[in-house]
């Protein structure tokens, strides 16, 4: 199939700015020339992609599904030309990988120290990014591997445990918990929470192993990123539940582990089946995996 990529570029200015001569102006062409490129390219596939609005356009449910990928696509393709055009052909390959932002908090550092010392002109590039979008950028080959969240099969990629990680109670290093070698989630009842509503599903994990007990916390602020809640309780707002990577000694907060019941969450590497890595990929796999493996409070698998 012949890949109308003039189409494609069109498409996504189209979506994500709403508009035929928004898409027009971010492209420097006309909006009949946004047209007939959006026309051609729904010929091509077979599908409308698109539909205008009293307030503008709307996705279809092909533009949804395809949205993504021609995002992940395009990406690629630009980054491959910029290694090119800046570097030149005899440039060394860029290594690209996804990971978690809560893992990426406890590892990436270290990691890429010793990736520094074992290749000094190597360069990396670390996709900070959600369960799904890590999923997809594997996928679409952006990324080499991912480190993620155990979740259901991806088509065309391997799953390898690496670690349980616990979540535990980050608190202010002055309150009443924080000099405690564990503490009962039941302890917890009274207390004001900060929930993290993060796309990996932490708080729903939470949720399901807690059952009842959850119906007696209090969560009385409510954040997106780890960095904000945390910040939250070393003002002394309130404590919030972390996976056990995501906080630091030196963070200015005090972590104490959770039990009563214990949860946890299983970090996997995710692959493409049946290919072989490139030896500073795997060098950076391997890597990880054994910071990860070796981090304090984790289980190894």
């Amino acid at each position: 199939m012949q890949i109308d990529f003039l189409g494609i570029q069109a498409f996504l200015a189209v979506a994500e700015t709403g508009g035929f001569s928004q898409a027009a102006a971010r492209l420097h062409l006309s909006q009949t020339a946004i047209s007939h490129r959006m026309r051609k390219l729904e010929d091509s596939l077979g599908v409308q992609l698109v539909v205008r609005t009293s307030r503008g356009i709307s996705l279809t449910q092909a533009g949804e599904a395809l949205l993504p990928r021609a995002r992940h696509a395009v990406r690629q393709l630009e980054e491959s030309c910029d290694v090119v055009r800046t570097h030149g052909q005899n440039a060394p390959q860029w290594v690209t990988f996804g990971c978690l932002p809560t893992i990426a908090a406890g590892i990436l550092a270290p990691l890429l120290e010793q990736v520094r010392a074992a290749h000094p002109q190597l360069p990396v590039r670390v996709f900070d990014s959600s369960p799904a979008e890590i999923v997809e950028l594997v996928q679409a080959r952006t990324a080499a591997f991912g480190v993620s969240l155990d979740q259901p099969a991806a088509e065309g990629l391997a799953m390898r445990l690496v670690a349980r990680e616990p979540f535990v109670l980050a608190c202010p290093r002055g309150h009443a918990l924080a000099a405690r070698p564990a503490v009962g989630w039941a302890e917890l009842r009274g207390q004001p929470l900060v929930r993290i509503s993060l796309p990996s599903g932490n708080s729903a994990t939470i949720d399901e192993k807690l059952g009842p007990l959850r119906e007696g916390l209090q969560w009385i602020y409510e954040a997106q990123r780890t960095a904000v809640a945390l910040k939250l309780v070393r003002h002394g707002l309130g404590l919030t539940i972390v996976p056990r990577l995501a906080v630091r000694d030196e963070d200015g907060v005090a972590v104490v582990p959770l039990h009563e019941p214990e949860v946890s969450r299983a970090i996997v590497l995710l692959t493409r089946q049946g290919e072989a890595p490139g030896e500073a990929e795997r060098f950076i796999a391997d890597t990880a995996t054994q910071l990860i493996r070796a981090a304090p409070g984790l289980t190894p698998a």
